[in-house]
């Protein structure tokens, strides 16, 4: 009996995305993924064409943000925060495409649009100006990113110590501040040395 196309592309992307993780973008080979997958190579360059064309299927997943209707409006950054460090710790995934994205620039591509298309088009619905709504979504990946860098990918130990509730404490305002606050003035970067 043959195996469904569909039951083989899902194989090799679960494949792909355990090998990515466990490998990175460099190190994983489309044998590995194919011997991973139970197939033939042949079959992986059958769907998928090229190792990045793989790692691009691969790393096509939601964020899943969640909806923030009855969410008081005080306490949405914290909510947003406490929904990424759930995201990472539950996704190896996601931590494959943060590796990745370090050294590849496919995969840091990949990382640019699924952070601006779903964390913009979240933050375009919640401020009063949607014309800040980019500049405003991406300090907010700076920081979700940079936390999730230093946590799951370098282990860095007083931020890989925390508890995911000490992380909300700690990120929760920031990413408020980032979302609502009007910034400071701008001042040179020659006026604040002296």
């Amino acid at each position: 009996m043959r195996t469904p196309a569909s039951v083989t592309k899902q194989a090799i992307l679960l494949a792909a995305r355990e090998r990515f993780a466990a490998d990175g973008y460099d190190r994983a080979t489309i044998r590995a993924i194919a011997a991973d997958a139970r197939i033939d190579p042949a079959m992986v360059i059958r769907y998928f064409g090229t190792k990045e064309k793989l790692f691009a299927a691969a790393a096509e997943f939601e964020l899943h943000l969640p909806s923030l209707d009855g969410v008081a409006r005080e306490r949405i950054g914290s909510h947003l925060v406490e929904h990424f460090v759930l995201r990472w710790e539950g996704d190896e995934s996601l931590l494959a495409l943060l590796r990745a994205a370090v050294t590849h620039e496919v995969a840091a591509e990949r990382m640019r649009e699924i952070f601006a298309r779903q964390v913009a088009s979240l933050v375009t619905r919640l401020v009063d100006d949607p014309a800040e709504a980019p500049r405003r979504a991406g300090l907010i990946s700076s920081q979700i990113l940079g936390l999730a860098l230093c946590r799951y990918a370098l282990r860095l130990p007083p931020v890989a110590e925390l508890s995911p509730a000490e992380v909300v404490a700690w990120l929760g305002p920031t990413v408020q501040r980032y979302l609502f606050a009007e910034p400071s003035p701008a001042r040179s970067v020659d006026s604040a040395a002296s």
